[in-house]
C-alpha cells in the first residue's frame, strides 16, 4: 500500500506560491465586482434607451461576473471537495 500526501515543505518558495495565488484570487474578485457594477450599468442604459441588445449584454455581463466570482470564491473548496473524490477513489 502506498501512502503519499501533499508536501508543503518540499519546494522551496511554497509560500510564495500561496502568497501569489491568494493576491490572483483578490484580483479575480476586485475585477468580478468591477464588471457586474459596468454590466449594471449597461443593463440599466440599455433597458432605458429601449435597446434591447445593450440590455441583453448587459444581463449576460451580470450573470457572467457573478459566475466568476463564484469560481474565485470556491475554487478553494473545489478542488479540495475533488482532492477527497480522488482520494476515496
Amino acid at each position: 500500500m502506498i501512502d503519499i500526501d501533499p508536501n508543503s515543505e518540499g519546494l522551496p518558495g511554497i509560500e510564495a506560491l500561496r502568497t501569489i495565488v491568494g493576491a490572483t484570487m483578490t484580483i479575480g474578485l476586485i475585477l468580478s465586482v468591477l464588471a457586474l457594477i459596468v454590466s449594471a450599468i449597461i443593463w440599466a442604459y440599455g433597458s432605458n434607451s429601449s435597446n434591447p441588445h445593450l440590455s441583453g449584454r448587459g444581463k449576460i455581463g451580470v450573470l457572467v461576473s457573478c459566475g466568476a466570482a463564484i469560481v474565485c470564491g470556491a475554487s478553494v473548496t473545489l478542488i479540495n471537495f475533488f482532492w477527497n473524490v480522488g482520494q476515496g477513489v
